[in-house]
């Protein structure tokens, strides 16, 4: 399958709680890929969670990190990348993400209020019903969009992501000379 990749990054992208992260753990293994997450990444950088990044500095602080994380991400190859909910949200990102192929976690709210009820980490979750509504039309522009039940485990999901990975990749030609 990487072959067929040829050293494309794969961007996850989804609702906060989807499981970008866990997901893109199994499916790095099963690509031979390296993982990164734009998030943790971001807390490492800025020595505190996301939430105090929010509360102390504000969204747009955020969003400017995050935007160079993934401009730095971008470069590499043979990368899982796990990003941010929001990271759709500005223009200039999805330059960075078209370099390799998107799948789209497409997570019911429903899951996601489960899934986020007891984290209280989560700095935008109590608007999770409009910031999907409003998220939804940017997510649809992913290469793959993989809707997620209820019941499959990450291991499950990312063998539906390898299964469909071909249906989405442009076949190469030779060049005849």
């Amino acid at each position: 399958m990487s072959n067929l990749l040829q050293g494309l990054n794969v961007y996850l992208i989804g609702m906060m709680g989807s499981g970008k992260t866990t997901i893109g753990k199994c499916l790095a293994k099963d690509l031979k890929y390296r993982f990164v997450d734009t998030d943790q990444t971001i807390e490492a950088i800025a020595k505190k969670p996301i939430s105090a990044i929010f509360q102390q500095s504000g969204e747009p602080y955020f969003r400017e990190l995050e935007m160079k994380v993934l401009a730095e991400y971008s470069v590499y190859t043979r990368t899982v990348v796990s990003t941010g909910g929001g990271i759709i949200q500005q223009q200039l990102n999805w330059s960075y993400l078209r370099h390799g192929l998107i799948i789209w976690l497409d997570v019911d709210v429903e899951i996601l209020k489960k899934r986020l009820a007891k984290d209280e980490t989560r700095p935008l979750a109590d608007k999770l019903e409009s910031l999907l509504e409003t998220r939804r039309p940017l997510y649809a522009q992913a290469d793959i969009q993989i809707a997620i039940a209820q019941e499959q485990s990450p291991s499950e999901i990312a063998a539906q992501i390898m299964e469909t990975i071909p249906t989405a990749l442009k076949p190469v030609r030779e060049i005849q000379l």
